[in-house]
């Protein structure tokens, strides 16, 4: 009989867990939580909880055969891949819900959204609970009701400071053992994001493409065992009997990434002239011309080839501007975490400095074209547009940080800016099949320049994804990009 051994994030105990659990009994199923200590003290820290979770499998007595599924929420996989770490004899799979991917060395801090929070903790014994209009800093709040936040707030306990600033020791035993991700697509995290982010190549997610590894997803927020406990408790039945998703090459048949794919329009093959990260795409054509400049997407892994400047949909996007008379631009800046924006936001600005010192650059007509995960970096140039930015546009963009990111210090969200744009020409590519997390940034957006009177367009592409250019290969698609790119050069002046 399979047992499941649940241990809870940050703030919560077994309470919040009562439905799923009921579920997973009526299965058949042996269940509890894990009620980790919150008292505050130097000695609740990150080990004690590891020891309460080692606790509760021993309670289980010796087995024969591994019986444990281990099911971490948010912080609570800290403690939970702890204890598999010193158990891992006893442990069938661990199941990591709405939680990062953590590593030896890691430290929980991760689970804390909010920067300035971050910073202060050093300073606090706990991390006090939030009050009821603050649970959606700490996660989506989507799928929950009311009543749902009033018990989530009647419910909370104080998190100790050091359970998040301890690191998490691991010796490599439980490295191999079965694992499942819940994701929470409300929280931005779904089986189609995580496949493009192993895609990337990144060394540190290749783990998740062992055949061990599986992945539900489940349309709600952080929360699902009280958002979708019915849903929650199947997924976990079925990640026990080695149910779910799997990105391993023996499952999934190999095919090349959309980001990779050719560019879905004919253009003139264009070489680029490299210039440290820039690459400048030039037209024939005399006398200094007008530039865009493509601003790809991420987070994506330091060294990445080939690097996002070299991508077939960005490099297209810029022989095709070239083709028609401008000078297209590609770059790379280093937005290689949630937490870089403000360093990838420098080297966008330095860039176009770059750029519009270039001779052959009419550095008074410029365009800025962002893509996907960019999209929070629009707001520096809508709060302050220079008179050289003829048009600001952005495809199928994250238009604020997801729930799960927080915001860096300084760092400042779109649609509270868009306000101070002014007359500057937005232009605004709009997925109709975009993630429902993603889609609400960009709702937001939209009703936040509506309001402000911003000279906003839109083009929807109702039947496309993001990224639609590499993954839809339709003639709608194409239209799209033809029709972006003649509004994006007529506010060059060159159309």
């Amino acid at each position: 009989m399979t047992r499941f051994v649940l241990v809870p994030g940050l703030f919560t105990g077994a309470q919040v867990w009562q439905e799923t659990v009921e579920r997973l009994l009526a299965a058949g199923a042996k269940a509890e939580v894990v009620e980790v200590p919150r008292q505050q003290g130097a000695a609740v820290d990150l080990d004690a909880h590891i020891a309460q979770v080692v606790a509760a499998i021993d309670a289980g007595g010796a087995g024969g055969t591994p019986d444990v599924v281990l099911v971490g929420h948010d912080y609570g996989v800290f403690p939970a891949v702890g204890a598999a770490d010193r158990r891992a004899d006893r442990v069938a799979r661990i199941v990591y819900v709405d939680a990062p991917l953590v590593q030896d060395g890691a430290t929980a801090l991760a689970t804390v959204p909010d920067p300035e929070v971050r910073e202060q903790l050093a300073g606090q014994e706990s991390l006090p609970v939030p009050d009821r209009d603050e649970w959606e800093r700490w996660g989506s709040t989507a799928g929950l009701s009311d009543a749902h936040i009033d018990r989530l707030t009647a419910l909370a306990a104080p998190q100790p400071a050091a359970t998040l600033l301890q690191p998490l020791h691991l010796t490599g035993a439980a490295a191999d053992l079965p694992t499942t991700g819940v994701l929470c697509a409300e929280s931005g995290a779904t089986i189609a994001t995580v496949r493009m982010l192993v895609g990337f190549g990144d060394p540190a997610l290749q783990a998740l493409a062992r055949p061990e590894v599986t992945f539900f997803e489940l349309p709600t927020g952080h929360w699902p065992m009280l958002s979708r406990p019915a849903d929650l408790a199947e997924a976990l039945l079925s990640a026990a009997a080695g149910g779910g998703v799997s990105l391993s090459a023996a499952d999934e048949p190999a095919e090349t990434p959309g980001y990779l794919r050719p560019f879905l329009l004919d253009v003139p093959e264009i070489g680029p002239e490299r210039q440290g990260d820039v690459d400048l795409f030039l037209p024939d054509a005399d006398g200094p011309r007008p530039a865009v400049v493509i601003v790809h997407g991420g987070p994506v892994p330091a060294g990445m080839q080939p690097a996002p400047r070299e991508w077939p949909t960005l490099v297209g996007y810029a022989r095709y501007a070239a083709s028609l008379g401008a000078v297209g631009v590609t770059l790379d800046h280093r937005l290689h975490d949630v937490a870089d924006y403000p360093v990838a936001a420098a080297d966008l600005a330095a860039a176009v400095e770059q750029v519009r010192a270039d001779p052959r650059v009419d550095n008074s007509r410029i365009a800025l074209w962002f893509f996907s995960g960019s999209g929070p970096m629009t707001a520096d140039w809508l709060s302050a547009p220079p008179p050289w930015l003829r048009c600001l546009a952005a495809n199928y963009p994250i238009m604020a940080p997801l729930a799960s990111w927080g915001l860096a210090a300084g760092q400042r969200r779109p649609a509270d800016v868009v306000a101070q744009a002014g007359a500057l020409p937005l232009l605004l590519v709009r997925a109709g099949l975009e993630t429902s997390a993603i889609a609400a940034t960009v709702t937001e957006f939209v009703a936040a320049a509506d309001a402000a009177g911003a000279a906003l367009e839109i083009i929807d592409v109702p039947n496309g994804h993001h990224s639609f250019e590499g993954i839809d290969r339709t003639d709608e698609s194409r239209a799209v990009i033809r029709e972006a790119v003649r509004r994006v050069l007529g506010r060059l002046d060159l159309t």
